[in-house]
């Protein structure tokens, strides 16, 4: 595959100009520039007359009196960089172009492809009702499932408490140290309104756990005020936080648990398994973080390996389209997954990346390719076109691909 050979600086305006003038011609400014070159090399090797010579030659004599003179070539830092960077597609052009585009070009057209014809906005609007209104009417369930429904009744997602659960929720099964829990407690609930959510539910428990967050929280948010005596603070930081983190911490571990389907994959087929009977289908994410070291990378893909086995032998036929499938993170096949390391990725974490979805194919499961941080979306989008035109994948639909869907590339991603 050709890289780009020459770094050159353009204006503005000049590159305005290019740009315009491949869009009448619908190629991108990388093609126009490319045939260009082309055009003109041509015309040098069949020594074709060209009105800019003269000038080059008269110039090139010049400069040979002063041959005897050394001449000092300028600096350019990031040109070896530049020369790493491929040639585009029209559709990749226009993913990379819409990376930084101002909100002023990028809302109107969210907003235009947003509206419903009325009549389909009334239909889309009477069923998101009657679900909403189904749900908040059946029966609650019962035991530490039922106390976690009313709690999140009772805490929406749209209230800033709502938001700080949810956040404890996740991040303290991620956290292993007291110190950075006990600092994430105070974050997330000094400042909520605990006060207006006393009383307004049926449930004890929502009731008892709202006294809990309201005393909570007064009490983490004196940490650090000096209307307090200094005493009180050292038994809120000997005695109070240890307390509170256990209460918390087992409060939002029961909210967790919620959101996980299991521990490990054997755990989360056997609690999904009445829900698939009743029609959900389940792509599985392995929770983890980015591989940090070579040993990592390798414990993770022996992870998506295993997982793989067992989801494909619980899929038992059914297909990428009404089986379970799996989802990967790239970043915890390799410790270096960077567009610095261009080279390593695909020599070291693509045929990891083939290998697993080759194993997908044999069980006819899909496997997506999960978001990344922003900087990788354009090094995760080349794996996935290299991993597409595999031969060995010819025909089969069964990769998919995950993208932040408030990236201001995302509507051009398709």
């Amino acid at each position: 595959m050709g890289t780009t050979t020459m770094g050159v600086k353009l204006d503005d305006a000049t590159r305005e100009r290019i740009k315009s003038a491949a869009s009448r011609i619908d190629r991108t400014p990388h093609w126009l520039i490319k045939q260009a070159i082309f055009n003109y090399l041509e015309k040098l090797e069949n020594d074709e007359t060209l009105p800019e010579l003269p000038a080059l030659l008269s110039g090139a004599a010049n400069e040979s009196d002063d041959a005897s003179e050394p001449t000092e070539e300028p600096y350019q830092p990031f040109l070896e960089f530049a020369e790493q960077i491929l040639p585009q597609s029209v559709s990749r052009a226009a993913i990379t172009a819409a990376w930084r585009r101002p909100e002023t070009d990028a809302v109107p057209m969210l907003l235009e492809q947003a509206r419903l014809p009325q009549p389909l906005g009334e239909q889309a609007h009477k069923l998101a009702y009657q679900l909403a209104e189904k749900l908040r009417n059946q029966k609650t369930a019962s035991g530490r499932a039922g106390m976690v429904q009313s709690l999140l009744q009772e805490f929406s997602l749209s209230s800033q408490e709502g938001v700080a659960l949810m956040c404890l929720a996740e991040a303290l099964l991620r956290i292993p140290d007291k110190a950075t829990r006990d600092a994430l407690i105070r974050d997330k609930i000094s400042n909520g309104n605990w006060q207006s959510h006393i009383g307004r539910s049926p449930s004890l428990f929502v009731n008892a756990a709202t006294w809990g967050l309201l005393f909570t929280g007064k009490l983490v948010s004196t940490h650090n005020e000096t209307s307090l005596s200094r005493s009180l603070n050292r038994i809120i930081g000997k005695s109070g936080e240890p307390l509170i983190r256990k209460g918390v911490d087992m409060a939002m571990r029961l909210m967790g648990e919620q959101f996980v389907t299991g521990e490990t994959i054997a755990e989360a087929l056997a609690n999904a398994r009445k829900l698939e009977e009743k029609g959900f289908r389940y792509s599985y994410d392995m929770l983890g973080e980015a591989a940090l070291t070579a040993a990592d990378a390798q414990a993770y893909m022996v992870s998506y390996q295993q997982a793989i086995h067992a989801i494909g032998k619980a899929s038992n036929g059914r297909g990428i389209y009404e089986g379970p499938g799996i989802s990967i993170k790239l970043s915890a096949l390799h410790p270096r997954y960077s567009r610095a390391q261009y080279d390593r990725v695909m020599e070291e974490l693509y045929p990891r990346l083939k290998s697993l979805t080759l194993l997908a194919r044999q069980y006819d499961i899909g496997i997506n390719i999960d978001a990344e941080e922003a900087d990788r979306l354009e090094i995760s989008l080349d794996l996935l076109e290299k991993l597409c035109f595999e031969p060995e994948l010819a025909g089969w639909n069964g990769i998919g691909f995950v993208i932040q869907a408030y990236q201001k590339r995302c509507p051009v991603c398709h």
